[in-house]
């Protein structure tokens, strides 16, 4: 699923010509783009979809939102670890570790007992 979730300016700038963001949704940080919101400031909170801000919110509404997202495991979904999510969802972990080293990897075989 692909949310659109609220979250607050905590600096604004510009990267290859484009105006962009750090957000901030709920602890999770991400880089959005600003150019359907151009006039968005520092501190101030917006719906963001797909690395996009596309409406301001007023700070009452994003807390709500975001607060009904954490008590339903949505945010989590949303910007979990895909690795970590791939991995319990192929039952991976229930013998062993994950171990992300690819196979041919000498210093994984030198982990191996």
């Amino acid at each position: 699923m692909c949310l659109a979730v609220p979250g607050r300016v905590l600096d604004i700038g510009e990267k290859d010509g484009t105006r962009m963001a750090t957000v901030d949704f709920g602890g999770v940080v991400k880089e959005v783009c600003l150019e359907y919101l151009p006039d968005l400031q520092v501190g101030e909170y917006a719906i963001v979809h797909v690395g996009f801000a596309l409406q301001r919110l007023d700070e009452e509404s994003a807390r709500q939102t975001l607060d009904l997202f954490a008590e339903l495991g949505m945010l989590q979904e949303e910007f979990g670890d895909p690795w970590e999510r791939a991995a319990a969802e192929a039952g991976a972990g229930q013998d062993r570790p994950f171990d992300p080293a690819p196979a041919g990897d000498t210093a994984r075989e030198a982990r191996q007992p």
